[in-house]
C-alpha cells in the first residue's frame, strides 16, 4: 500500500427519496410511506445517501477500484462485517447533511481460511442544522480468493412471498430471500457488487455456493422488525456483527436472544435443511433503545 494515505471526504449530500421508497416497496410491511420532512428510520442512511460509482471507477468485482478512500488491499474478495452505529440526532428525507467520511484503520491478520485485512471505515452524518445526527463505523474484510464451487441449481424453487420480512410470532419472522430481492436491494442502496446478482461470478470467481445476501439487507431487516414490534421506541446505538454469509433462497428467521446485559439483542439463523441438522447463526445485532436497555 505504498503511497496511499487515510484522508477524510467531506461531501453534501441530498437526503434522496427516492431511495427510501424503493425500500419502503421493498419491505412492503404496510406501514404508511415516508414522505419528504419526515425522520428516516435507523440505517436508512444506507439507501437515501447511496450513489452510483462512474463506470470508469469500477473494478473486476464491481466495486468501486481501491487505492483512493479504501486502500488498495491486494486480497479480492471482501465482505461486509458488521460494525456500529450510533443514532445521536435525526436526520430527515429531502434535507441535505454533511457526510465526513474516513479509514481510520488498517489492519492484516492471518485468519482461518489464511490472510484477511479488517479496514474500519467512520462515518458521521451531520444534519441541516450542523448537529451531529448519526456516527458509524463500517467493518470491511478482504479475504484471498475462493475456490470455483458447485452452484447451486439453477432451477431451485423460490418463495415468492407478498415481502422478504414476515412475522411468525412476536420477536420471530422469517426473512425470504430471492434472486429478485437481491436486485432490488442492490439497485435502492446502489450496489454493484457482484456477488449478489451474477451467479457465475459469485461461485466460480469468489466460491460461493450461491448469490450472497447482502450483510446490510440482513441488518436492515432487523432493525425494521424492532420498528414493527415495538413502534414508539427507537434504537440510539447499534452493534452488528456478520458470522457467515446467508445465501440467496436459504430460509431463515429473525429471532430475540437472551442477554445477561438487558438489551435487546437479534439474530439470523439459517433453519435447518436436508444435509444440516441444526440451524446456525449468520449475524447477530445488539441494540440500545430510547436511551435505556430495552426490555420484553
Amino acid at each position: 500500500m505504498t503511497g496511499w494515505q487515510a484522508h477524510t471526504v467531506v461531501t453534501d449530500n441530498y437526503v434522496d427519496p427516492a431511495p427510501v421508497a424503493a425500500l419502503h416497496a421493498l419491505f412492503d410491511s404496510g406501514a404508511a410511506a415516508i414522505e419528504v420532512g419526515d425522520p428516516l428510520p435507523p440505517l436508512w442512511h444506507w439507501a437515501a445517501l447511496a450513489r452510483w460509482p462512474a463506470s470508469s471507477a469500477i473494478g473486476a468485482d464491481g466495486h468501486p477500484a481501491r487505492g483512493s478512500f479504501l486502500p488498495p488491499v491486494e486480497l479480492p474478495r471482501r465482505m461486509f462485517a458488521g460494525g456500529s452505529v450510533s443514532f445521536p440526532g435525526t436526520v430527515h428525507v429531502g434535507s441535505t447533511i454533511r457526510r465526513e467520511a474516513r479509514v481510520i484503520a488498517v489492519n492484516a491478520k492471518n485468519g482461518r481460511t489464511g490472510p484477511l485485512t479488517v479496514v474500519e471505515v467512520e462515518i458521521r452524518l451531520f444534519a441541516e442544522s450542523g448537529a451531529l445526527a448519526v456516527v458509524e463505523h463500517q467493518n470491511l474484510v478482504y479475504r484471498g480468493a475462493g475456490t470455483a464451487a458447485p452452484a447451486i441449481e439453477t432451477d431451485r424453487t423460490y418463495q415468492w412471498p407478498r415481502n422478504p420480512v414476515q412475522r411468525s410470532s412476536e420477536w420471530d419472522w422469517q426473512l425470504h430471500t430471492d434472486p429478485t430481492v437481491l436486485m432490488r436491494f442492490s439497485a435502492a442502496t446502489a450496489n454493484p457488487h457482484r456477488i449478489h446478482y451474477d451467479l457465475s461470478y459469485a461461485t466460480a470467481v469468489e466460491g460461493y455456493p450461491g448469490l450472497v445476501v447482502h450483510g446490510p439487507l440482513m441488518t436492515l431487516a432487523m432493525a425494521e422488525t424492532l420498528r414493527w414490534e415495538q413502534p414508539d421506541r427507537r434504537p440510539i446505538r447499534l452493534r452488528h456483527r456478520n458470522i457467515a454469509p446467508l445465501f440467496c433462497g436459504d430460509p431463515a428467521r429473525i429471532r430475540r436472544r437472551e442477554t445477561t446485559d438487558g438489551d435487546l439483542a437479534l439474530a439470523v439463523h439459517t433453519e435447518p435443511t436436508p444435509g444440516q441438522a441444526v440451524e446456525h447463526t449468520v449475524l447477530t445485532a445488539d441494540f440500545t433503545v430510547d436511551g435505556d436497555p430495552a426490555h420484553a
